[in-house]
């Protein structure tokens, strides 16, 4: 061999070593940055997968907070329609109530709404045809002399109970307004008594 086949053959083993160490080391990198790459996708993966977790339970909270909202709201719906229907059957009922008992009733609130001065005090049409005679002496008699009411003829778009005058002051003392002056109060009775 000569020294030219010789340095051919010497640069021809160095390329092919180098080539070979060239390509494990190529070989090794791309390993390094497929295990570094899968590590990193696994824990996007993880990371990923807890946002999820967290978020479907942030989610299922806030669907169960409307839920229990919702169900409270209809709830206090419910009670609260009960409790009209119950203020409005007890007015039917008081509304319904023989004519005796029904102007004794009418007094009592006479003797407990009417001012100590003279006025007016006005019934509905129906109130009015089924007035006993002399009702009106009556109410007066109720109010012991501390006032005096006249009865008007005129009838007054009520329904149950009576309207009093005086001067250009009109108080309402219909059964309606009563109930509704006082329906807070009667909506915590009834709740005691049917809910609690």
């Amino acid at each position: 061999m000569s020294g030219l086949d010789n340095i051919i053959n010497h640069i021809e083993t160095s390329a092919t070593t180098t080539a070979s160490e060239m390509l494990e080391k190529a070989k090794a990198d791309a390993e390094a940055i497929i295990a570094s790459g899968k590590a990193k996708a696994d824990e996007n993966a993880a990371a990923i997968d807890k946002q999820g977790a967290a978020d479907a339970q942030a989610a299922r909270k806030r669907i169960e907070s409307r839920a229990d909202q919702s169900l409270k709201r209809y709830i206090l719906q419910a009670k609260q329609w009960e409790i009209d229907r119950t203020i409005a059957a007890a007015l039917d009922k008081i509304q319904a109530m023989p004519d005796a008992a029904y102007f004794e009733t009418i007094l009592k609130m006479v003797d407990k709404y009417a001012p100590d001065h003279d006025g007016v005090i006005r019934f509905s049409g129906e109130d009015l045809e089924r007035m006993p005679k002399g009702f009106e002496a009556r109410i007066n008699e109720t109010l012991a002399g501390r006032a005096k009411l006249t009865l008007s003829k005129e009838a007054v778009n009520i329904n149950g109970g009576f309207v009093l005058e005086y001067g250009d002051i009109e108080e309402n003392c219909s059964l309606d307004a009563l109930a509704e002056s006082s329906k807070e109060e009667l909506q915590d009775k009834i709740s005691q008594i049917l809910f609690d």
